[in-house]
C-alpha cells in the first residue's frame, strides 16, 4: 500500500504528476489530521469545565469537593452577582430616604415610636423607605412605611448576633458584603436620618459625610434626630476637628439636627426640590458661619467642597 491509500486518497493519474494538481494534493496529504505531529496530552477547555474529582470510593456527598468556590475568584463573583441582584431590585425605586438606627432599641422606647411616626410621614410625601432591614429602629421605621401604604424597604445583612430580618419590609434583599449593602443606600437614597444608635449608625454617618465632603456623591440632607444624643459628638466636630482646621465650617453644611419628626421630613421634602437651599440655614455648617452651598466666594477653594 502507498501512502495515497494510507490516507484514504486516490492516486493522482501519472501526467499529474509535478503539476499544480499534485502539489495540492500533496499537501492535502501532509495536511490530514492523522499526519499533523500530536499536542502534549492536556485536556481541553470543555474537558476542564465538565470533568472533575472524584472521592476514591463512591459516596453521594463529599464536601471538600466545593471547597473551590471559597477561593478569591469565585468570591468575586459572589460580589458580582450581589451588585447585579441589588441594583435589578432596586432600580424602579424613586425618591427614597434612609432611615438609620439602633437595632437595639425596644419597642416601647420613644424613638421607636418616632422612627414609625417619620416612616409613615415620608411615605405620605411621596417618598420610599429604605432600612437596615433589622430589629429596633430600623423595625420601626419599616412598620411605620409599611402601615402607611408605601414601599417598605430593608436591605438586610449577614450577622452573627442582632441582625434578622424584619417582617415590615415589603422588599427584602439580603446582602453578604457590607460595602455592597452600603452601595445601595447611597444609590438609591436623597437623604439619611440617623437615629442614635451604635458603631454600625455612626459608620453609615461618617460614611455619606466623607462621600459628600470628597464629592464623590452629589450633596443630599443629612439628619442627626436627637440633639441631646448627639450633643456630645457635635461639640468634639466643633471644638476639635474644625478647631484644628481637620474639616471646613462648609463640611457641615448638610448635617442638620433636630427633635422634630416634622422637620425631618420637610428636610427631606425640601432639599429633593431645592438642594436644600433653604433648609440650609437650619444646618451645623449656618451655626459656624459657613458660607452657604454654592457661594461664589468660596467656590473655587477645593478645602470648601460642599459649598461648591
Amino acid at each position: 500500500m502507498d501512502r495515497f491509500d494510507e490516507v484514504g486518497g486516490a492516486k493522482p493519474p501519472a501526467n499529474a504528476q509535478g503539476n499544480g494538481t499534485s502539489e495540492a494534493i500533496r499537501r492535502r496529504i501532509l495536511e490530514h489530521p492523522s499526519n499533523r505531529s500530536r499536542l502534549p496530552d492536556r485536556p481541553t477547555e470543555d474537558e476542564q469545565l465538565l470533568n472533575r474529582s472524584l472521592p476514591n470510593i463512591p459516596q453521594a456527598r463529599s464536601s471538600e469537593l466545593g471547597a473551590f468556590t471559597h477561593t478569591e475568584a469565585w468570591r468575586v463573583l459572589r460580589i458580582q452577582g450581589e451588585f447585579v441582584h441589588g441594583i435589578n431590585a432596586l432600580a424602579e425605586i424613586g425618591a427614597g430616604v434612609a432611615i438609620f438606627g439602633s437595632a437595639r432599641t425596644k419597642p416601647d422606647h420613644p424613638f421607636y415610636a418616632d422612627a414609625m411616626a417619620l416612616g409613615h410621614k415620608l411615605v405620605e410625601a411621596g417618598f420610599a423607605v429604605i432600612t437596615g432591614g433589622g430589629p429596633g429602629l430600623m423595625e420601626a421605621a419599616n412598620r411605620g412605611a409599611r402601615e402607611a401604604g408605601g414601599i417598605s424597604i430593608g436591605l438586610n445583612i449577614e450577622l452573627p448576633f442582632e441582625q434578622m430580618p424584619n417582617p415590615y419590609a415589603n422588599l427584602s434583599i439580603n446582602f453578604r458584603y457590607f460595602f455592597v449593602r452600603k452601595t445601595m443606600f447611597v444609590k438609591f437614597a436623597n437623604g439619611f436620618v440617623i437615629f442614635p444608635g451604635g458603631f454600625g449608625t455612626l459608620d453609615e454617618l461618617f460614611e455619606a459625610l466623607t462621600l459628600v465632603q470628597t464629592r464623590k456623591i452629589k450633596r443630599f440632607p443629612i439628619v442627626l434626630y436627637g440633639s441631646a444624643y448627639w450633643k456630645g459628638l457635635l461639640g468634639w466636630i466643633r471644638e476639635t476637628l474644625l478647631t484644628e482646621h481637620m474639616i471646613s465650617p462648609e463640611d457641615l453644611n448638610l448635617l442638620i439636627v433636630t427633635d422634630s419628626i416634622d422637620e425631618a421630613r420637610d428636610v427631606m421634602v425640601d432639599c429633593y426640590n431645592t438642594r436644600c437651599w433653604t433648609t440650609w440655614k437650619k444646618s451645623e455648617g449656618a451655626k459656624v458661619d459657613a458660607d452657604p452651598p454654592g457661594a461664589p466666594a468660596t467656590a473655587p477653594d477645593p478645602a470648601k467642597a460642599d459649598a461648591q
